[in-house]
């Protein structure tokens, strides 16, 4: 039975799992809460392997001073580097299955990157609005990348959880300055859970007024045709894993050829 008072409709969507809820909010919003699917123990270990890798990361890249120098401190890049239970993460079936109903079958990884909000703090590096194909003022019939941001640690309204502008991934502009501001919605998400967006629509990080970082894991899946923010195949080395899909999704099978040779050793083994 019908939750909702209606004359006049003959026609309605019907989402009846999370993954179709998921996909319709995102068509009409541009964003959606979809909960991991991880339990407590699960959340818990993700946690400790993002400080591992955060401390990783600052021994190889010349400390906090230098990685501060070029702000770069409030972002661990690739933490499956440092971690392979961030594959897990990036693997999640449930976010993958959102975004091959609507990116397309073939999606790789573009990009993965650990995300500090530190606390008592006006601004940081995602605490402006922007798109995560940044720069890009088109639409297309369908989403050509897929944002999905995990949350480490609850996101509220306190410590700046995102801002988004519904609808705005159907607008080539950004909006006027008045109508984000009447538009604006924050988007709390409990730990566990992954905030996923399409990734033209408009969206920030907000201030985090607590005495605690707010810390989150961003994946955005894209066309193989978009080049990756990092070549996730040489940073991770030729061996890094056998399984023929997880290499698919990471990119080992899109990789520009340097040279002919590289071309046509390619060629053989499509041929082939």
């Amino acid at each position: 039975m019908s939750t909702f008072v209606r004359y006049g409709i003959k026609e309605q969507r019907r989402s009846t799992t999370a993954v179709e809820r998921a996909i319709e909010q995102l068509k009409l919003l541009g964003y959606a809460v979809v909960d991991g699917g991880y339990t407590p123990d699960e959340i818990a270990k993700f946690s400790a392997a993002f400080d591992g890798a955060r401390t990783e990361m600052q021994k190889q890249f010349g400390g906090r001073e230098a990685l501060e120098a070029i702000d770069e401190h409030n972002t661990v890049r690739v933490p499956m580097l440092y971690d392979k239970l961030f594959l897990d993460l990036a693997t999640n079936p449930i976010i993958l299955d959102i975004c091959r109903r609507m990116v397309g079958d073939y999606v790789i990884l573009n990009q993965q990157n650990g995300i500090v909000n530190p606390g008592n703090s006006a601004r940081y590096n995602q605490g402006a609005y922007h798109r995560d194909l940044p720069y890009q003022h088109f639409v297309s019939s369908r989403p050509l990348a897929i944002n999905a941001l995990f949350c480490l640690d609850p996101f509220t309204a306190e410590n700046g959880a995102t801002f988004v502008v519904p609808g705005s991934h159907k607008e080539e502009l950004f909006p006027s300055d008045e109508v984000v501001e009447a538009l604006q919605v924050q988007a709390p998400a409990p730990a566990g859970s992954f905030i996923v967006l399409d990734c033209m629509v408009f969206h920030s990080g907000g201030i985090n007024r607590t005495g605690r970082e707010r810390r989150g894991v961003n994946h955005v899946y894209t066309i193989p045709l978009i080049k990756p923010q990092i070549d996730l195949p040489s940073v991770l080395g030729l061996d890094y894993t056998a399984d023929p899909k997880v290499r698919q999704l990471l990119g080992y099978d899109v990789q520009v050829p340097t040279d002919l040779a590289q071309y046509y050793r390619s060629r053989n083994k499509k041929v082939g």
